[in-house]
């Protein structure tokens, strides 16, 4: 063999050794861990299904993705739209959407409690200006919605600029020909949008919500530290029995039922959210 033959393989050696070692190695030691019990190789299985932990953390999980992911999409592409005016001011604006980044959930889940905790500052403020007369308490078995709404509202602030960043980068890789085309057709804003911006847009809507619902499936630090097992989702499951139950095979379980929960959610976008554009080039 040429040694010119030999340096594509060399340079991507780096990359093929991580993903066996970190990924690969990983993924068949959890199939080996969750087809491995005394009840039979679908033993674990067996129990996850016939658990009501497993059924209300199934539950909470699409819940959850169910609520967050569209008003994160809805938010993110009309912060987009507005900053990609260029309008002045629109970096400060750029700035401050994009701040929680920089956030981990735990961060975000901490400054989360400091705000609604019992002592917080909500309450303070609230009792300060006498619109209550005892705090508000948002934390605890009995106010599971009120933790819901909490974590809702931490996820929408905390990982919203995600698909923000991603829906503006497609934004201004949009040819403004086909804008200016629109304007001397005498197209209307919103004729604009729905027939050349959105459908333009198409190939980031499918990035930004292929990779946020992938994240909302294995959501865990942000529910974990304001709820624990008040509001049982499948990652928090996976950490309870790898961790407090010391049980590696029905935590193995719970992982692969993400992995397959995501792969499933990964199909469906990519197979029925497509732009026609990019149908037509494979075709071609």
């Amino acid at each position: 063999m040429r040694r010119e033959s030999l340096v594509p393989f060399l340079l991507i050696l780096p990359t093929l050794v991580y993903l066996m070692v970190f990924i690969g190695y990983p993924i068949v030691g959890t199939f080996q861990l969750s087809f491995t019990s005394d009840e039979g190789w679908l033993g674990n299985f067996k129990y996850i299904f016939s658990s009501k932990d497993f059924q209300n953390a199934f539950l909470n999980t699409l819940i959850l993705g169910a609520v967050i992911i569209p008003i994160q999409f809805i938010l993110a592409i009309l912060f987009a739209l507005l900053v990609n005016r260029k309008w002045r001011g629109y970096r400060t604006l750029l700035y401050i959407i994009a701040a929680p980044l920089a956030l981990s959930d735990v961060t975000a889940a901490l400054i989360s409690y400091s705000i609604f905790a019992p002592n917080g500052y909500l309450n303070k403020i609230l009792l300060s200006l006498n619109w209550i007369e005892r705090p508000l308490y948002f934390f605890g078995y009995m106010f599971k919605s009120r933790e819901f709404l909490v974590i809702v509202l931490t996820e929408v602030w905390r990982a919203t600029p995600l698909v923000f960043v991603i829906l503006l980068a497609g934004l201004q890789s949009i040819n403004t020909e086909y804008l200016e085309a629109a304007d001397v057709f005498g197209f209307s804003s919103w004729k604009k949008f729905f027939k050349i911006t959105l459908p333009l847009l198409k190939p980031s809507i499918v990035s930004a919500l292929l990779i946020r619902t992938l994240f909302a499936f294995q959501i865990f630090g942000v529910v974990w530290l304001l709820a624990g097992r008040d509001i049982p989702v499948l990652a928090g499951e996976t950490f309870y029995w790898y961790v407090l139950r010391n049980n590696r095979h029905v935590a193995s379980t719970y992982a692969l039922m993400i992995a397959v929960l995501t792969f499933i959610v990964g199909w469906f976008y990519i197979g029925t959210i497509r732009s026609k554009h990019l149908e037509e080039g494979v075709r071609q």
